[in-house]
């Protein structure tokens, strides 16, 4: 029997808001954990990284590098955490890799010295990352194969939210009429990631077929005719080996990292740079708050796009906007121009965009089979070349003498670099449920 609860006349293809209850609620934890990430490793340290600078004696280039060097480090527990991935699922993965990066947040921002400081954000980078990519990126490609574009443009709000809230939120609990230290700080922070973990072991699936469910919540008319319901090993035929030797592998992990990039490279400093041109500090954080909220919408709205056009022709276009952006913001010296605000809404239009590839494009190309064992191959490379923004940060300041405006200049090249890339990609070349579907309308005509 059909199910009632997707009777829509399209069998719920379609509606990019009927997920079901299991399925929203799926969407929100990767959406909190997204919100954590961005929070604890990227433009928390607009906050984190002065403070612990100050608090250890060294200067600010020198924790951004220590950061970039754990992005790096990081790359091995993606490794790890991607095999063991796919032995234990996404749920339990997620939960411990939660609770790993909440312990370590709260040790790194009260470590006594830098190599303390180094290891533990190890762990944060890690955990964190693993939780919401690895892990996340799995529940989203199994749960929603086919709307992973809009799916991952609700998810990736975490990241909007986070910079709209989480620098003032850590700025208030500093504040001396609060905890006073951004060791206090954190705690609260470390204590709701754990609290995230423990919560997705209980409640979270692997699949919605374990919540008597099919991917997409689709009708099981629309499951059988659209999908590729043919048994498969789980490995879904891949293996590592053959993963690396195959060229959109390597072009999905490196165009959407590059992507990655620029979005986390551009918002971890942004604070600086409105400081950079004349801003004081509380307006600098209001603004980036307003623009984080506009990004909830562009979030939206990239994934409506990616839903409606298609994951590589959305990149494209979102290359050249933000390099438009990039450009915008970079003929800005010291002083805020009409050119500075324009930059400021392209930026909050995108801000999420570059997350929403991360799982998307992948998805697209390989589909859902196997999807574990392609995130475990794909993501270590993807957070590898991500890692590269802070050095970028990192160096620039220290050649230039902390002109965050010219990273940005780096950035925009980036970002053109991208798209060109990204025009050599066979976005479906290896999805069996796009196949499928794609049979089923032939065979119709």
């Amino acid at each position: 029997m059909e199910k009632k609860v997707n009777s829509l006349p399209d069998g719920n293809k379609g509606s990019i808001f009927r997920f079901g209850a299991w399925g929203w609620l799926t969407i929100l934890y990767c959406l909190l954990m997204f919100f954590l990430y961005v929070g604890m490793c990227n433009d928390g340290s607009n906050i984190t990284a002065p403070a612990v600078a100050e608090a250890l004696e060294v200067n600010r280039g020198v924790i951004m590098n220590i950061n970039s060097a754990a992005g790096l480090v990081g790359v091995v527990f993606f490794i790890i955490v991607g095999q063991v991935n796919r032995r234990i699922g996404a749920r339990m993965t997620s939960g411990i890799c939660n609770i790993v990066a909440g312990v370590a947040y709260i040790a790194a921002c009260n470590a006594p010295n830098v190599i303390l400081y180094g290891i533990a954000m190890c762990f944060v980078y890690g955990g964190i990352m693993s939780a919401g990519y690895v892990a996340g990126g799995t529940l989203v490609a199994e749960w929603f194969p086919k709307k992973k574009g809009i799916v991952m443009g609700y998810t990736t709000m975490g990241h909007n939210f986070a910079s709209a809230f989480y620098v003032q939120l850590v700025s208030i609990l500093v504040a001396p009429t609060v905890l006073g230290n951004i060791g206090a700080a954190v705690v609260p922070i470390g204590v709701a990631a754990i609290v995230l973990g423990i919560l997705g072991m209980v409640l979270i699936r692997n699949t919605p077929q374990e919540r008597g469910l099919n991917p997409d919540n689709v009708s099981d008319k629309v499951y059988a005719e659209e999908y590729d319901t043919v048994d498969s090993i789980s490995d879904g035929g891949w293996t590592t080996g053959k993963l690396l030797r195959t060229k959109e592998l390597w072009l999905a992990a490196i165009t959407t990292g590059m992507y990655q990039i620029c979005s986390v490279g551009v918002m971890s400093q942004l604070v600086l740079r409105n400081e950079e041109l004349g801003m004081d500090t509380q307006t600098a954080l209001n603004i980036m708050t307003i623009l984080a909220l506009g990004g909830v919408f562009g979030s939206w709205l990239v994934g409506v796009i990616d839903e409606k056009w298609g994951t590589k022709k959305t990149m494209i276009l979102f290359g050249v906007w933000y390099c438009v952006a990039l450009l915008c913001n970079f003929t800005a010296v010291d002083s805020v121009t009409p050119m500075v605000y324009i930059s400021l809404f392209m930026i909050a239009m995108g801000i999420g965009g570059s997350a929403n590839f991360t799982t998307s494009l992948p998805t697209s190309i390989f589909g859902r089979h196997g999807f574990d064992q392609v995130n475990a191959v794909i993501f270590p490379i993807q957070g590898a070349v991500t890692a590269l923004c802070f050095a970028v940060n990192g160096v620039v300041q220290l050649m230039t003498g902390g002109q965050i405006r010219m990273a940005y200049l780096v950035f925009a090249g980036v970002a053109v670099v991208t798209a060109l890339m990204v025009c050599a990609i066979d976005e479906h070349k290896y999805n069996r449920d796009w196949k499928a579907a794609h049979d089923h309308e032939h065979a119709k005509v």
